[in-house]
């Protein structure tokens, strides 16, 4: 017998588990950020425990902060604003959601943000709708107010050229998962623009010795370096010589894999493995499971189709789930 996890008020349209999946994040049209909680420890059923209106706008995307950072969530609304919510106590009262940051850009809406651990500490990448992508770091670990531009650039794989204002209507980022170590930090980005150069999903990783960033890697072939990208997801990595990117544009789903040393200019190996297709229409949402083997996606198609390769290396569609009513 099927039994319900949680229930999600009507106009819910976003949502995102914490690091250990014991409590989930919500969005809602009405601009409701909701938080919800196990009944008991040992309970697989959750209830909704704290209800914050975190803007007129409906909330778009909600994001856990790294948990060594406190419990707060990001939200994304659909003016592009950006806002960070942190979960403290005040004057011996119960635990209450308030605003701690939020982030004001002059006309640019925020399309899209990822959090990631660095050798430095808490950063965030952010894709706004002019095609620029901002980069901010945490000043200071115990106060999530405290933030700084750290760099603005755009994505296109020669850093020298420039392009004028371009007009985006989706980004989408992911973070090399990899934490601790002497890695460097790296994401993947890619736009959904009327500008082709922008499109392409390009690898960016921060260079220390410069107090930079640089394209390492550009993931589009030199035929399908324009086409819009709807997602990507970099996956868990756990002993490969290689990493693994999805990318998701409308010839469907591209595997590549990415050297992890670079050549005498700085740039790492790329090679596309596969192309998987079956969703109808535009795939908007890709996850990886925590081994990297497993991948997530649904759509424009509401069904949800988990991705995997033999021991060959050929990908192929291993379950798909269908909508209910």
């Amino acid at each position: 017998m099927e039994k319900s996890l949680v229930e999600l008020d009507k106009g819910t349209i976003c949502s995102s588990w914490n690091y250990n999946s014991q409590r989930l994040a919500t969005g809602s049209v009405d601009g409701t950020l909701s938080i919800f909680d196990p009944n008991d420890p040992a309970s697989s059923s959750f209830t909704c425990t704290s209800k914050i209106r975190v803007h007129d706008a409906g909330v778009l995307k909600v994001f856990w902060v790294p948990p060594e950072y406190g419990d707060a969530v990001a939200c994304v609304c659909a003016d592009g604003t950006l806002s960070l919510w942190e979960e403290v106590v005040e004057d011996a009262q119960p635990l209450q959601w308030k605003l701690c940051k939020r982030f004001n850009s002059n006309s640019a809406q925020v399309l899209d943000i990822q959090l990631g651990v660095s050798l430095s500490g808490l950063k965030m990448v952010a894709a706004y709708s002019d095609g620029n992508i901002k980069v901010y770091e945490l000043l200071d670990p115990l106060e999530l107010k405290n933030w700084q531009l750290q760099a603005e650039f755009q994505n296109v794989s020669d850093s020298v050229s420039t392009l004028g204002k371009a007009s985006c209507s989706s980004a989408s980022i992911s973070w090399n998962p990899q934490r601790g170590g002497s890695q460097e930090s790296s994401f993947v980005l890619g736009f959904n623009s009327n500008t082709p150069q922008l499109n392409s999903s390009k690898v960016w990783e921060f260079d220390q010795a410069h107090q930079r960033w640089l394209p390492v890697a550009e993931l589009a072939l030199p035929g399908d370096k324009g086409d819009q990208v709807y997602a990507v997801a970099w996956a868990p990595n756990i002993g490969r010589p290689y990493e693994v990117i999805a990318v998701a544009t409308e010839k469907g789903i591209t595997i590549w894999h990415l050297g992890l040393n670079p050549d005498r200019n700085g740039r790492l190996s790329v090679d596309k493995v596969a192309l998987l297709t079956g969703h109808q229409g535009e795939v908007w949402q890709m996850e990886w499971d925590m081994s990297g083997m497993t991948l997530a996606t649904t759509g424009n198609d509401g069904v949800v189709r988990l991705w995997q390769s033999n021991l060959n290396g050929v990908w192929h569609e291993q379950a798909a789930f269908e909508p209910t009513t």
